[in-house]
């Protein structure tokens, strides 16, 4: 996936966009076949959380996943959005954030992309992934899924692991 995200206009709106992401999503959860999303590039707002209702979610180690753009949230929050890196930082949109705070399963490193040492590794740890889950039965891949997104932002950010 790609996607800087839905557009933010009230056309949008009025023509059902919400509604739209919200159905997908849906739609994604209830799937009894196994889904693989993989954020390449930008992962942005509900264009990607609808793309991203899957089995698992990888990122490449460059690409971002994000609510709203750094440039969005500092026009939002500061009215300024050369604030934009502040936001980033608050945004956590990294994969290694997205990783900490268990909204992807795994990284994927970037330091051969577009060449075979970079794809064959790929396509065979996805395969790998995919026939684990093929082995087991529609429901059990469905609530998975289902549980997969549940637990989403509970790890443990603070150091405390003992609580």
């Amino acid at each position: 996936m790609d996607t800087s995200g839905a557009y933010c206009g009230i056309e949008a709106e009025e023509r059902g966009q919400g509604q739209a992401i919200a159905q997908c999503i849906t739609e994604m959860m209830a799937l009894k076949t196994p889904v693989l999303s993989i954020i390449i590039g930008e992962g942005g707002s509900g264009g990607a959380l609808a793309l991203a209702a899957a089995s698992r979610v990888w990122m490449l180690e460059n690409a971002t996943y994000s609510v709203i753009s750094p440039e969005g949230c500092a026009s939002i929050l500061w009215k300024d959005a050369s604030r934009a890196p502040d936001a980033a930082e608050c945004l956590r949109l990294t994969a290694k954030d997205a990783l900490a705070l268990s909204v992807i399963e795994h990284i994927v490193p970037e330091k051969d992309i577009g060449k075979e040492t970079f794809y064959a590794p790929l396509k065979n740890f996805a395969a790998a992934q995919l026939r684990q889950l093929l082995e087991l039965p529609g429901e059990e891949v469905a609530r998975r899924r289902y549980l997969r997104f549940r637990r989403i932002g509970t790890a443990n950010l603070m150091g405390d692991e003992d609580k």
